[in-house]
Parts: structure tokens; C-alpha cells; sequence
């Protein structure tokens, strides 16, 4: 009775072993981590540029209050071409 067992236990490891799910159901999950990582690096950078957008919009409201524009002032020099 064992080697009866034993015998059909080989031969449906065998057939499992033959299969390719297996090797499509890992070559899913290795796509799917490497698509999960390049989101996670997607979503970083689009919470970055949020911040910016986010302090410039403050920027705009007090334009559109009236107050003066911060940072840097602008270079209103005038360059004179050398003339001889």
C-alpha cells in the first residue's frame, strides 16, 4: 500500500512539476514588484511637485491681494553696448 502511495505521490508532484503556472505566477509577481516600485517612486516626485505648486499658489493669492512679490528682485540693469 505504501509504494502504491508513495508512487501516486511522485507522479502528482511530477505533474506539478511539469506545469508552468508556477513560473507564470512568479513571472507575475516579479512584474508586478518592479510596477509597485516604479509607483512608489512615480508618487514621490508627484508629492514633491505638489509642495512647489502648493507654495506658489500662496504666492498668486497674495498677487491677488495686492502684497508685493518675494525672492528675488529683478535686474532691471541695462546693458550699453561699448561704442569707439
Amino acid at each position: 500500500m505504501n509504494k502504491i502511495k508513495s508512487y501516486f505521490k511522485n507522479l502528482w508532484n511530477a505533474l506539478w512539476d511539469s506545469t508552468t503556472i508556477d513560473e507564470k505566477a512568479e513571472a507575475a509577481l516579479k512584474e508586478t514588484k518592479s510596477r509597485l516600485s516604479e509607483m512608489k517612486k512615480e508618487l514621490a516626485d508627484v508629492k514633491n511637485a505638489f509642495k512647489n505648486v502648493a507654495s506658489q499658489s500662496k504666492d498668486v493669492f497674495d498677487a491677488a491681494k495686492g502684497k508685493k512679490r518675494k525672492g528675488r528682485k529683478p535686474n532691471n540693469k541695462s546693458f550699453k553696448k561699448n561704442k569707439k
